[in-house]
């Protein structure tokens, strides 16, 4: 190439993680250092490639791609950077352009602080591959160690995203965190109660949209006066309901974690299991109650699916109602029935979910009337609520004592086990303590010494390995209580109940069994459970006079 005309590139890269204070890195400085040197030689220089923000960890940069795209054309002969780093610091793909590519095209490559010139054949060039590593393994511990201060920010409870939660605004005096915003607040709080009330996504959806509420996305251009160019409808979608119901945000707690990349290499977000996740609570003022946020959560769990059918949207019990022999879920159906003096009425049954399917091969229909069920459970509902009021610590004492008598052998078996564990975990400790001891004092050789200590120490592996598992056992117990007080204050607000909603239906109850109708001395019966969330049924715990007959609806 010495009889050729030198038609040089001069490239400038610098990323966010480099010291934009520091001079020597600049891309001004870099830019006028590398034209200087051109024109003492006499070069020509063709154009200058510029990426500013981008990482050297890749060359999906859109600098390198149009200086690529230059020295294939013939338009440039010779590369010129300030030093290796700055073309990249991935030591396979820049190995790639440097020892195939540009010899290849005829390309003369220059980093001029390494003393760098692929014209060159002597020895200087064959320390490249080695700065190339020693640049990639830079990036590694800045990757390392730039993760690590992000880990204990977000384990401090410090917000670590780009975009507050939907709701929520960054505070103004600190940029980490929460403040509730009060124009979307009551769009959030109205999300949560509609899903409450069994409403699915896809309804609550058409509910925001037909009050021509914003979403998210459309809202953030909006208050930043930009133009929306995304390809979207700019409506509310299932999706974006689905992702807000399962943000602990709401209830004041920082989530955060759940993604990550591959590497610092492949910048691919993927999602990470559940127990990597960094789970701080408490670190922002909650928009919504804890006792919405976990009526929400049983919703979900139920799989409550309202169909925009006004018939079955009438349907209190959807989702909550199950046959009692068969276990399946009971459907809704309307059946028009007609009458002699010829008038016309819809009834409202629930049928057992196995017999609608299959018929008698299934199972019997047990049959019943959505407003005899509706008078029943209001009625319960009153009922256990004027208890609950009348004699707060008696029913809190039975039904505790009911709880802890379900579970009261598994419970004592753990406690056992945790007690033993414990003692031995203090044996073992003292055992080591006491073998360092010998061994110090000369009364047992090291090979000993060595075969025992190995042996303690499998062993408290071992044994502290089972704590976790047993105390989470024990603490079961002590959540009874905890339970019980907790529907005791829901249940008290119901005293003089008139009216059920789903809301109140899915805050209180969690299933409902129906027996099928039989015929006894005293007439057709029927047995019905009402299976209350965090205490179970409760008629368990009561005398046959305390409690509702239910045995007498049909």
């Amino acid at each position: 190439m010495t009889n050729e005309t030198y038609n040089v590139g001069i490239y400038c890269r610098l990323s966010n993680d480099d010291e934009r204070d520091g001079e020597s890195v600049s891309i001004e400085n870099q830019k006028l250092l590398l034209q200087q040197y051109v024109r003492e030689r006499g070069w020509n220089e063709i154009d200058v490639y510029i990426d500013d923000g981008y990482s050297g960890t890749n060359f999906n940069r859109p600098g390198v791609k149009r200086l690529i795209e230059d020295a294939k054309a013939k338009k440039i002969n010779v590369i010129l950077v300030k030093d290796l780093s700055r073309f990249g610091r991935n030591y396979i793909e820049f190995g790639q352009y440097t020892d195939y590519l540009f010899p290849s095209i005829g390309c003369r490559f220059i980093a001029l602080n390494n003393g760098i010139d692929t014209l060159n054949k002597d020895s200087s060039n064959d320390v490249m591959c080695f700065l190339n590593l020693f640049n990639e393994f830079y990036c590694r511990d800045t990757s390392k160690k730039v993760k690590a201060v992000k880990k204990a920010c977000a384990e401090n409870g410090m917000f670590m995203g780009t975009f507050p939660p939907y709701g929520y605004l960054r505070d103004p005096e600190d940029k980490h965190h929460f403040v509730i915003d009060e124009e979307t607040a009551p769009v959030v709080r109205r999300i949560f109660a509609l899903r409450a009330a069994g409403q699915s996504y896809c309804g609550i959806a058409a509910a925001l949209n037909a009050d021509g509420i914003l979403p998210p996305g459309a809202l953030y251009y909006q208050r930043k006066g930009k133009t929306d160019n995304r390809k979207v409808n700019r409506l509310w979608v299932n999706n974006t309901i689905k992702c807000i119901l399962e943000n602990e945000a709401y209830i004041g707690n920082m989530v955060q974690g759940q993604h990550g990349s591959i590497s610092y290499k492949i910048r691919k977000q993927v999602d990470k299991p559940e127990d990597e996740w960094i789970r701080v609570e408490g670190t922002h003022q909650p928009i919504i109650s804890q006792e919405l946020w976990h009526t929400v959560k049983a919703v979900s769990q139920k799989k409550v699916r309202k169909t925009s059918n006004a018939k079955t949207n009438n349907n209190l019990f959807c989702g909550l109602v199950y046959c009692a022999d068969c276990g399946f879920k009971m459907v809704y159906k309307t059946v028009n029935q007609k009458y002699n003096d010829g008038t016309k009425k819809t009834l409202k049954y629930l049928f057992c979910g196995s017999y609608y399917r299959t018929g008698k091969s299934g199972c019997t229909s047990h049959r019943i009337g959505e407003e005899i069920l509706y008078e029943l459970v209001l009625a319960d509902i009153r009922e256990k609520a004027q208890y609950a009021e009348y004699d707060y610590d008696g029913l809190l004492e039975r039904l505790v004592y009911l709880k802890e008598s379900e579970q009261r052998g598994f419970i004592a078996s753990a406690e056992q086990e945790l007690k033993a564990v414990n003692k031995r975990l203090a044996e073992l400790e003292k055992l080591m303590q006491n073998l360092y001891e010998d061994k110090y004092n000369g009364d047992i050789t090291p090979g000993v010494f060595q075969m025992l200590m190995q042996k303690y120490e499998t062993e408290r592996a071992a044994k502290a390995a089972l704590l976790p598992d047993l105390q989470e056992k024990v603490k079961v117990k002590q959540g009874v209580r905890q339970d019980v007080n907790h529907w005791l204050a829901l249940i008290r607000q119901y005293t003089e109940l008139q009216k059920l909603d789903e809301s109140i239906l899915f805050e209180l109850v969690d299933r409902i069994e129906v027996g099928e109708l039989a015929q006894t001395p005293l007439g057709p019966m029927r047995d019905i459970k009402i299976v209350y969330r965090y205490v179970g049924n409760v008629d368990d715990c009561l005398t046959a006079d305390e409690g509702v007959n239910y045995a007498a609806a049909i």
